[in-house]
């Protein structure tokens, strides 16, 4: 009776690896610690000193860290219904690759890792509010918000709205008002963003049985919510020039920005495709990361 070979280790090995990098949801953990780092760029007057950039690295990295621990974590507790929906089945909880053993001392390992790295090498403060946002999101949100109410997005948008309020902590020591307008922009953002996502993945949450809003109020309900979201994430994204948080350009981009999310959200309104949704979503990733790199920019003219 003959055996099927052993694979040898070195081609083992980057395939494990690549199982443990999915687990930290790469897309969403860049989009988290370029926003993190805006909040650090804008707490610091001027140019920062070389030592300045060496903690603005320390905290990045702590925050990575802390931030694919709690995406290790969702892994876990979703994996049932990841494994249902197009979106998600290839995650390697969802596929039964990695362990629910593997995954949670995966996570742990990161999380304990980057609160060491925040607590000793940039300050207390930044540790707990990141390990609180670990713990809104991974458990909160994932766990209590997520299958028990169509509004889990909004609430649970905390969680993902604090990477800027991480960033100032980690530089100045405080959370200032500043801080929170950049973590109110996210937080109007949030909805629209993933409530567009949602309607055209609408049949994907419904045999999930995740309880999103285009599967209990319908499509013309959400599309409405959609609407009024991005009017009001539209005077949010005017206040870093009414606070005198920026200038001139970022009040010209940011205007552009979110005329064109209303835009796409009102024809979303009037007359639904999910071509037009998809388009939807994406322009909102594009809205959320030219806004801060235009405050990014403004910060240095």
């Amino acid at each position: 009776m003959s055996t099927a070979p052993t694979p040898p280790v070195a081609a083992v090995l980057p395939s494990v690896w690549r199982q443990y990098h999915a687990l930290t949801k790469p897309r969403v953990i860049q989009l988290i610690v370029f926003c993190a780092l805006i909040g650090m760029v804008l707490a610091v007057p001027g140019v920062p000193t070389w030592p300045q950039v060496q903690l603005a690295a320390i905290a990045c990295f702590g925050i990575w860290l802390v931030a694919g621990a709690a995406a290790a974590f969702n892994c876990v507790v979703e994996q049932h219904i990841d494994a249902k929906m197009k979106r998600t089945a290839w995650r390697p909880t969802a596929k039964g690759q990695l362990t629910n053993g593997k995954t949670l001392t995966f996570s742990a390992v990161l999380c304990l890792a980057g609160s060491t790295v925040l607590y000793l090498w940039v300050n207390p403060l930044t540790m707990w509010l990141t390990f609180a946002t670990f713990v809104g999101y991974a458990v909160v949100y994932t766990v209590i918000l997520k299958p028990l109410t169509p509004q889990n997005i909004v609430i649970g948008g905390a969680s993902g709205a604090m990477p800027p309020v991480l960033g100032w902590a980690a530089m100045t020591g405080v959370v200032s008002p500043e801080a929170l307008i950049l973590f109110l922009i996210i937080f109007l953002w949030t909805p629209p963003h993933f409530w567009a996502l949602a309607l055209y993945r609408v049949e994907d949450y419904r045999k999930s049985g995740l309880p999103m809003l285009p599967v209990t109020h319908g499509s013309e309900f959400t599309r409405l919510q959609i609407l009024l979201y991005t009017f009001v994430l539209f005077a949010a994204c005017l206040m870093p020039f009414v606070m005198r948080m920026s200038g001139w350009l970022y009040l010209a981009v940011a205007v552009a920005l979110s005329i064109g999310f209303c835009g796409y959200a009102f024809a979303l309104w009037r007359n639904y495709s999910d071509a037009l949704a998809r388009k939807t979503f994406r322009f909102s990733l594009i809205h959320l990361a030219v806004l801060f790199a235009a405050l990014l920019v403004d910060h240095y003219l």
